[in-house]
């Protein structure tokens, strides 16, 4: 008897112990559970001694209560509890930590009392709220009733956690209490893996009602949103399948429950239980007859709430008309099928009375329909075009239509992407990247798509047939101004072959253009050529153009040089050289001018690209040759009675370009006389030389002179006084053609003496203008003077003969002639106008001739109608009148 006394205090020794070291834990089940709450007595809360932790047992009503201490809130109940039995004490944070154990508190109906509440907690579907209901089984709610939800949080799970981790890191959850006998905590911003340790405190007036310890995790206890967004498809093969869509993106699998009915009552449902999947292939059958479908879901591997049901979707309404597939998103150039279920309000129109429209503007030929079976009818389209946006439509609209044209207003949508897109690279001239760009026209891109540059690299070239990989990266590309893209490949392999293509990705799937293999080694750009020198060379008067090649480049390169004359507007010219020793020679037409000289190079063999053009050289304008003539030049002879001499001013005009090779340094003037002296005189700047006219013939010659020497071919002028005599111009006439044009004419008396030339002089009378000339051929006898006239004022015009032995007499007028140019073009008028008349006159008559003898011609052949029956009754009297 007494040993068994023993052994029972042993074991109520080491549960005292097991109490002292240990809190256990309730776990929250994805269910409603019940769970009491203590009411602590006073005299029990004394401080415990020796480290012993003073405990009470039983269910305390709260009818017997004392009264009772408010404790703070690091303070929870410690509990150790059996299948009959519960015992709980006061814990303190400054008290020893103690391990968590968890257990599950099971009070069965005969245990439960006024002092239990019935909680279930559940995380809302959306996964960033803990709510927590508490009915109370006996207790009435007060109006000074308090609820709070204390809770701590752990990444750890609970075996692995201790009331020290408790420390400092409780949080409270205020509870909503305003319904009938209902409270209502949330814990917001969850974390689902981490683990919750909560407990309940209620406040009576002055009152503390605790709970035991609770944990859970977040994720064990989850009641997802019902599924939506229910509705049907049609497979290829003309099945129908009931789909729906979960409500948010879940961290694990689901599992769904369908239910069918035909009426509202609970009676009919049938429940199907779906694995994995969002559809579930129906009987066609059901299409026929108003039967609602709903659908719910829960975590398919653990723990966690059913969802409630969603909205009842009807089978009827929704098999109006079915597609396959509803959209398709393909390329250019493709093939494309759709499938159609067609229903006529409660009868399931027969394939072969269903017919496709385009965007309801396009009947398509019968000719691409095929019957699937009796249901369902096949359209295939050929060869598509890229799809043209209307509006916020980027999409062509098909129509399943009955054959009576009467369509629904559901259809098909069919987008078209065009995804030809060319990629080109380039290696840069310091073979150190690869630069690869990419345009796509923004217009024909779908709202929501992105496209991006995939690729892989080949150990060594190119593959004949280039092809996509799965093993494939992404390469980020970059927007260019232009829409285009960039991307650039560094480091590089220049042997290796870098297969790429664009991916076009979308929400209704994936494209991808044709696949295109590089190699780095094959598209390089070079540098552009350095040291660029041009120069016009003397004497040959060619354009002669000098480079040092790039570096990292062998020495098989083909040139281009373009140059063009320095202005404002450049016109460039071409010219191309191979394997050039790092210069070329280029004939130009104009020599005295500047010249902006670029140079670019490529690879000989075609491959790679051309070089940018190297920085613009120019040339120097400097003196090629020597002139090539010297100026034209004519005299101005002034009477000097007071010395019985003349003086003569020489004016020349200076030189072009094109015949002074490129400047003139001075003018050269040559003297002869008749005595045979000679002499010579320079002039460095004008155009003009004076000098006494005292001999009987007097030759003078002007020479252009430059740094390369003096003109060769020259102009000679003799001053005779004999000469100027002779008088070979018999008439000049001026005639005025508007107040920039004068018409100059003369007319010659016959003379021995060869004219080489004539000189003319023109000026203002009315004004102190200088004289104004021109050299002309000695061959014309009218010539046009373009100058600025004011035709009411007086000019003077003279006409000078020029001999090979000194000039002749002018002929002058100081007068315009008024009409004489018109009736001298007109003269020849007067006499070709008769003539003209009288062929005319001819002419007709002889038309008119022939046409008698036609007349008569033809009727001499008709026969005496008296002997002809065919000719008896006709009027040819009547005939020849009309003839």
């Amino acid at each position: 008897m007494y040993w068994q006394i023993i052994l029972t205090m042993f074991v109520l020794l080491d549960l005292l112990q097991m109490a002292v070291a240990h809190c256990m834990v309730h776990q929250i089940p994805p269910r409603n559970f019940t769970l009491p709450y203590m009411l602590l007595n006073e005299t029990f809360l004394s401080p415990f001694s020796a480290g012993v932790v003073e405990s009470w047992s039983g269910l305390r009503r709260a009818s017997e209560t004392k009264p009772f201490l408010l404790m703070n809130e690091e303070s929870f109940l410690c509990c150790f509890w059996s299948d009959n039995n519960i015992d709980c004490s006061l814990y303190r944070a400054s008290m020893q930590a103690r391990k968590f154990i968890p257990s599950e508190i099971i009070i069965s109906a005969s245990q439960e009392i006024d002092s239990n509440w019935n909680i279930e907690c559940w995380i809302k579907g959306k996964l960033d709220l803990l709510v927590c209901s508490l009915r109370f089984l006996k207790l009435y709610l007060r109006a000074d009733l308090k609820v709070n939800l204390l809770y701590a949080v752990s990444e750890f799970s609970l075996g692995d956690v201790s009331t020290s981790s408790l420390k400092g890191s409780v949080m409270v959850a205020q509870c909503d209490c305003s319904e009938h006998d209902k409270c209502e905590c949330c814990v917001p911003s969850l974390r689902l893996n981490y683990t919750y340790i909560m407990w309940l405190k209620m406040m009576i007036g002055e009152t503390p009602l605790w709970s035991p310890l609770m944990s859970v995790k977040p994720i064990a206890i989850v009641k997802p949103e019902p599924p939506l967004n229910l509705h049907l498809e049609m497979t290829e093969k003309g099945q129908v399948r009931i789909c729906w869509s979960d409500p948010v993106l879940m961290p694990y699998p689901l599992q769904y429950e369908v239910k069918i009915s035909a009426n509202s009552g609970q009676n009919g449902w049938q429940m199907v239980e779906v694995a994995l999947e969002t559809s579930l292939a129906i009987d066609n059958t059901l299409l026929d007859s108003s039967y609602l479908v709903q659908v719910r879901c829960r975590n398919h591997h653990g723990p966690g709430f059913w969802s409630d049901w969603s909205t009842p979707y009807n089978l009827n309404l929704g098999a109006e008309v079915l597609y396959f597939p509803p959209k398709i998103l393909t390329s250019v150039g493709s093939n494309v099928s759709f499938h159609c279920i067609y229903k006529n309000k409660t009868k399931i129109v027969v394939s072969k009375k269903i017919i496709w429209w385009l965007n309801l503007a396009e009947e398509i030929p019968e000719s691409q329909y095929t019957l699937v079976n009796d249901r369902v009818s096949k359209v295939t389209l050929f060869n598509l075009k890229a799809t043209k946006p209307r509006g916020n439509f980027f999409y062509n609209a098909l129509y399943c239509c009955h054959q009576n044209r009467e369509c629904h207003h559901r259809y098909a949508e069919l987008y078209v992407v065009d995804v030809n897109i060319n990629i080109t690279c380039e290696t840069d001239g310091y073979l150190t990247k690869m630069t690869c760009r990419w345009s796509a026209n923004p217009n024909t891109l779908l709202l929501g798509s992105s496209l991006q540059l995939r690729y892989y690299r080949s150990r060594i070239y190119c593959s004949d047939f280039p092809s996509t990989s799965p093993k494939s990266e992404v390469k980020e590309c970059y927007l260019q101004k232009n829409h285009s893209y960039e991307c650039t490949f560094q480091p590089i392999f220049l042997l290796s072959g870098y297969t790429m293509w664009i991916e076009f990705k979308h929400l209704l799937g994936t494209l991808e253009s044709s696949p295109t293999c590089v190699v780095p080694a094959d598209v390089v750009k070079p540098l552009p050529p350095s040291n660029v020198k041009a120069e016009i060379t003397r004497n040959d008067g060619l354009l002669n153009v000098t480079w040092t090649n790039p570096v990292f480049t062998n020495n098989d390169l083909k040139f281009q040089i373009r140059y063009a004359v320095n202005r404002e507007e450049i016109t460039w010219e071409l010219y191309e050289v191979s394997n050039a020793p790092r210069s070329a020679v280029i004939k130009v037409q104009k020599l005295c001018v500047e010249y902006v000289v670029q140079v670019r190079c490529r690879e000989l063999d075609g491959s790679g690209y051309w070089s940018n053009w190297s920085r613009s050289a120019y040339t120097l304008v400097k003196d090629i040759k020597a002139p090539l003539q010297g100026p034209e030049f004519w005299r101005i002879i002034i009477e000097d009675p007071a010395r019985r001499q003349k003086n003569v001013t020489l004016l020349w005009k200076p030189l072009m370009k094109n015949h002074s090779l490129c400047s003139v340094s001075r003018y050269v003037i040559k003297h002869q006389t008749s005595g045979n002296t000679t002499w010579s005189e320079y002039v460095d700047n004008g155009t003009t030389c004076s000098f006494p006219w005292t001999e009987h013939t007097h030759t003078i010659t002007v020479l252009a002179m430059n740094s390369m020497g003096v003109s060769s071919v020259n102009f000679n002028l003799t001053l005779s006084q004999q000469m100027s005599t002779v008088n070979v111009v018999q008439s000049l006439s001026a005639y005025p053609v508007n107040s920039t044009c004068v018409i100059l004419i003369w007319t010659l008396s016959p003379q021995i003496y060869v004219i080489t030339s004539f000189i003319i002089e023109w000026k203002n009378l009315n004004k102190e203008e200088e004289m104004k000339w021109v050299r002309v051929p000695p061959n014309i006898s009218k010539f046009y003077i373009y100058d600025h006239f004011i035709l009411i004022e007086k000019y003077q015009f003279s006409l000078y003969p020029v001999f090979a032995g000194g000039v002749g007499k002018p002929r002058a007028t100081d007068q315009f002639t008024k009409g004489g140019y018109e009736n001298e073009n007109n003269a020849s008028l007067y006499v070709v106008l008769p003539i003209v008349i009288s062929t005319s006159v001819v002419f007709l008559g002889a038309l008119l001739v022939s046409h008698q003898r036609m007349k008569k011609l033809f009727w001499e052949d008709v026969p005496n109608p008296k002997n002809c029956s065919w000719a008896q009754g006709v009027n040819f009297q009547k005939r020849m009148d009309i003839l």
